[in-house]
């Protein structure tokens, strides 16, 4: 049970990677298709960005009043119904909304797909796990350049770009119908009073052979039942600290590594002299893209070494020193990648790539997969939901941000400066990090937030 749950988040994790990545490759098309101008590029970018927010902030704590299981069948199933839409989508206006539609999905599983991982594997090995499962965005990203480009290469027409959204949609299913037969959270169970069904889902959570331990039995909270709580409560003295921590950073690391991320092949076109004109047909729009495309998947394998750094360190080295060192070599990778445009020919080439498998590397170790660990420890149990989908949806602001003004401010700008400004904000994580930091590395959620945590197991 412990791994089905595990394989499960891992598979909502990869969907995010896989879509928003994969709208970078399917934006030309888009753009030919709807005849696009600058902002309405910055539109589509954005689009299921912003869902995310939402989701987040308004889906995630649900999780804390109805239970982690039921929110993680009801974000798949919004996710499949919008991909379906996607696919089928009559024009620029409907596209938005349902790529908007599909971020509220993809926001509600930040929390809760943390979650349901956090709460149902021992300590020790938290998390590794929970970045392992992470460490699927970097795949699914991948998985998105590479679908983009399998299918740019072998499906004529502008309308290309629906087919990457609707290969997805089998899989979502699978993984939907998977989630109906997960076991719900003791811990969520037991800060709700209702210890004897918790005790049923731990055994079932447990299930081995031979079986161990052979009876469960959990200690009843004195507090009882604890009703869902309001923002405020993240900014009550007990909990602020927690919350700076959890939202700040993740919220200044999102303005570059999806800023980065979706507009990779846009800047490497640009960079390396092979962005289309307008003007263009389709054919040279495909040609330019399937360029930029292979690129970026290069750099994008970076992701994955990241975060299989971070898998391995995580529980090692601690989280805020991996996120600190994280935001430092982000914004050298930036440095590094602005520096080429002093530069032409191979050094160019050199340096532009240098820099951004730097920062795809250090970004994944540090920032990009500490904030999401972090901000599902740091509170407790009563409201990890709202504050993890609090931390996310903050941070989901920064990643709006960059989706809808990269495309302007590459225009206004231009390229190194904005790689400057972006550079800075890393180096601002990691002073905020710093600042604010809370190591959750080995302990126990049932002591986070507890004011005697030594008492926290007893009561």
């Amino acid at each position: 049970m412990q791994w089905r749950i595990w394989w499960l988040a891992a598979a909502g994790k990869f969907f995010e990677g896989l879509v928003v990545f994969m709208t970078g490759v399917a934006m030309p098309l888009m753009a030919d298709e709807f005849d696009m101008n600058g902002v309405q590029h910055g539109i589509v970018g954005a689009a299921s960005l912003f869902g995310i927010l939402v989701g987040a902030l308004a889906l995630g704590h649900l999780a804390d009043q109805f239970g982690r299981k039921f929110m993680f069948i009801v974000e798949m199933v919004i996710f499949v119904l919008f991909l379906m839409l996607l696919s089928v989508s009559p024009n620029f206006g409907w596209t938005v909304f349902f790529l908007f539609g599909v971020g509220v999905a993809l926001g509600c599983d930040y929390p809760t797909a943390h979650l349901v991982i956090s709460e149902s594997i021992p300590t020790g090995a938290r998390g590794r796990l929970v970045l392992g499962a992470f460490g699927f965005q970097a795949v699914g990203a991948l998985c998105g350049t590479a679908v983009g480009y399998v299918v740019l290469s072998n499906v004529d027409g502008v309308g290309a770009w629906r087919w990457m959204y609707a290969v997805t949609i089998i899989p979502a299913l699978l993984v939907t119908l998977g989630r109906l037969f997960v076991s719900e959270s003791p811990h969520w169970l037991v800060s709700h009073g209702r210890t004897e069904e918790a005790e049923q889902e731990a055994r079932r959570l447990l299930d081995r052979r031979p079986p161990y331990p052979k009876v469960v039995r959990l200690a009843r909270a004195r507090h009882g039942h604890v009703s869902a709580r309001s923002l405020k409560t993240l900014f009550q003295p007990s909990h602020w600290r927690a919350t700076v921590l959890a939202s700040v950073p993740w919220f200044l690391q999102d303005l570059g590594t999806y800023g980065i991320g979706i507009f990779t092949p846009t800047i490497l076109a640009m960079a390396l002299g092979h962005a289309a004109t307008h003007g263009h047909d389709l054919s040279d729009i495909v040609a330019n893209d399937l360029l930029a495309v292979e690129g970026a998947a290069l750099i994008d394998l970076l992701l994955i070494v990241g975060v299989a750094a971070a898998v391995m360190l995580a529980d090692r080295a601690g989280r805020i020193p991996l996120q600190v060192l994280g935001f430092v070599g982000c914004a050298a990778g930036l440095l590094l990648a602005s520096l080429s445009l002093d530069h032409a020919g191979w050094v160019q080439t050199l340096l532009l790539f240098a820099g951004f498998m730097l920062f795809n590397f250090m970004t994944n170790l540090g920032p990009n997969a500490q904030t999401y660990l972090i901000a599902g420890e740091v509170f407790p149990t009563h409201i990890r939901g709202l504050g993890a989908g609090f931390a996310a949806a903050f941070g989901k602001v920064g990643a709006v941000a960059t989706a809808f003004l990269f495309p302007i401010l590459l225009e206004d700008i231009g390229t190194q400066t904005l790689l400057y400004l972006l550079a800075g904000t890393s180096v601002l994580g990691a002073v905020v990090t710093w600042l604010f930091r809370i190591e959750t590395s080995g302990v126990s959620l049932e002591t986070v937030g507890h004011p005697d945590p030594a008492k926290a197991l007893v009561d």
